[in-house]
């Protein structure tokens, strides 16, 4: 398969956090983010404009020292079908998929896989850019 059409650009961080209430204060009255999605009290969905937050909460048993804040990174795609280019694209690659495509009740189709240190990478369709 040849090379799918370049991604739009990193525009997606998600982060643990364990001082949730605080953080989604700093985020959005300090720094001027709005939130955009909070499907549940533990997820936020921040954004500025033309970017993406998510701020996680981060389970009680969290060790920032042992283990990542950084949940995964995300790259925006254009068309919904890119998810599925991509997918097919990097699976050719032998590059480990840590789950398959799938559409998400907010208009987004996304799949997540690892680079090369483990790092979970998704590639995200977003209506709205």
């Amino acid at each position: 398969m040849p090379k799918p059409t370049p991604t739009a650009g990193l525009h997606h961080v998600a982060l643990y956090i364990k001082n949730l209430t605080e953080c989604v204060h700093f985020y959005t009255a300090l720094l001027g983010m709005r939130i955009i999605w909070q499907p549940d009290a533990d997820n936020y969905y921040l954004t500025s404009g033309s970017d993406n937050l998510a701020l996680h909460r981060a389970p009680r048993d969290f060790d920032t020292d042992q283990q990542k804040r950084l949940d995964h990174i995300g790259f925006f795609l254009t068309a919904p079908e890119q998810v599925d280019e991509w997918h097919t694209y990097l699976k050719e690659h032998d590059i480990a998929i840590l789950a398959a495509p799938k559409n998400h009740r907010d208009g987004t189709r996304s799949f997540y896989c690892a680079d090369p240190d483990g790092n979970a990478v998704q590639l995200i369709y977003y209506p709205l850019l």
